[in-house]
């Protein structure tokens, strides 16, 4: 495929800016509990999660996914490349499932529903590395 390259790089640029929310937005949670009787603090901090989730975060993922899905379907060997490319894909669903539980607390935050501690979304906030470490490390060692 002639542009290949490019829906690569591509695909790389969105999956760090999804990473990027994934890392960040969690730790939001973790203020916006910390200092829910701080009105006018929450009133801000909901707006940063709500366009961090929304205008970066699932833009980001549905880019990652289509440019994801266009490699391979470019080159369906990669399945018989290893068992990499599925444990790459099996964490990559991972991270989809907890972008969309993300949604989830954004939205019991939004209306003010706090049945999470900060400490929850400390130890929360830690599911997306270890996501990443197995996802890069499939991707450059191919195994």
């Amino acid at each position: 495929m002639e542009y290949y390259n490019y829906i690569k790089a591509l695909h790389i640029v969105a999956f760090v800016s999804w990473m990027a929310v994934l890392f960040y937005l969690p730790r939001l949670f973790v203020y916006h509990i910390e200092n829910k009787d701080k009105k006018d603090f929450v009133d801000v901090v909901k707006i940063q999660e709500s366009k961090l989730y929304y205008f970066i975060g699932t833009p980001s993922v549905i880019i990652t996914v289509i440019t994801g899905l266009i490699m391979i379907f470019s080159n369906l060997a990669l399945f018989r490349s290893g068992g990499w490319l599925h444990i790459k894909l099996l964490f990559a669903l991972f991270l989809i499932m907890y972008h969309i539980d993300c949604g989830r607390h954004l939205k019991n935050l939004k209306n003010n529903i706090y049945n999470k501690s900060s400490k929850f979304f400390r130890i929360y906030n830690e599911f997306p590395t270890i996501c990443l470490f197995v996802i890069a490390f499939c991707a450059v060692l191919k195994f």
